[in-house]
């Protein structure tokens, strides 16, 4: 769309050129690159998420925010050489929509041009207002059955990580990246978990639809509720993890966890011709 509507202006941020988003209950970036999210701020509390402050910029994809990976997470099903997460997030999607609801709630939707070999449609939805409401649609085109998986893979900022603890998650089995079993979670998520102490790559399997992010440091309760989704990924590289990753300061990993809704591991979707799936995120903030 050519014309933007009040509240809706275009700026740099980051180094990334970005929409503003104006509303009375918040202000909120999006990144045409990637279709991602890069902020999400309501009256009264500091930024939701977090962005690496030495991201990679456009081409590359950004470090932070809300990337989308789509139509696969990881590289789950695909060869050694497959881009990781997927193209969605290192290409631009068009604004198709933007739009005030009766509250002053902006309303935007992006979508995702097709791609030769992806026999999909993919549109994303962004309600930003006194909560943030995301969804992305896909459609299956083609003439055979399609397994996709994906995630919205949101950087959500803490003010200490160490002290963060996650809700909704005890008694769940979860695939561990880093040695590769299987385990039940005991307690609340946290990275004092003495298990594996200090870093955490885990998809949660079978879960809920709501998550608390507790940040007793920050005074504030994220609350995650998701849809479309049985699986959660919680992720933070750690100490050593983040100063192999060239994009994240070495103490990057102090002020941020990536709470994922997702379709990953044995949530995988089978999308028959023709079928559509929806997921999607709300996210919301209080004082603890």
């Amino acid at each position: 769309m050519n014309t933007l509507p009040d509240g809706v202006t275009s700026e740099t941020w980051c180094g990334i050129e970005a929409l503003r988003v104006e509303t009375p209950f918040s202000v909120a970036r999006i990144s045409l690159h990637g279709g991602q999210l890069l902020s999400f701020t309501p009256n009264g509390f500091d930024d939701l998420l977090w962005v690496s402050p030495t991201t990679s910029l456009p081409p590359k994809a950004i470090r932070g925010g809300v990337p989308v990976c789509w139509p696969y997470f990881g590289k789950q099903g695909q060869p050694d050489g497959a881009v990781q997460h997927g193209h969605a997030r290192i290409s631009r999607w068009p604004l198709t929509e933007a739009k005030r609801e009766a509250d002053g709630t902006a309303v935007l939707k992006l979508a995702l041009p097709l791609r030769d070999g992806v026999p999909l449609e993919l549109q994303m939805s962004l309600h930003i207002g006194r909560e943030l409401r995301q969804s992305i649609d896909t459609l299956h085109r083609g003439d055979a059955p399609y397994r996709l998986t994906q995630a919205l893979h949101t950087y959500f900022r803490v003010a200490d990580v160490t002290q963060a603890t996650v809700t909704g998650l005890e008694g769940l089995r979860y695939d561990d990246k880093y040695d590769g079993g299987t385990h039940v979670q005991s307690g609340d998520w946290s990275l004092r978990d003495p298990r594996d102490p200090g870093r955490s790559d885990r998809i949660y399997i079978g879960t809920g639809h709501r998550f608390d992010l507790l940040d007793p440091a920050g005074g504030r309760r994220i609350r995650l509720d998701t849809f479309g989704s049985r699986s959660l990924v919680v992720w933070n590289p750690g100490e050593a993890g983040a100063a192999a990753i060239g994009d994240m300061p070495d103490d990057g990993w102090r002020t941020f966890v990536c709470l994922e809704a997702a379709n990953a591991s044995d949530d995988a979707i089978e999308l028959e011709p023709g079928q559509r799936h929806r997921l999607s995120q709300v996210v919301s903030v209080a004082a603890l």
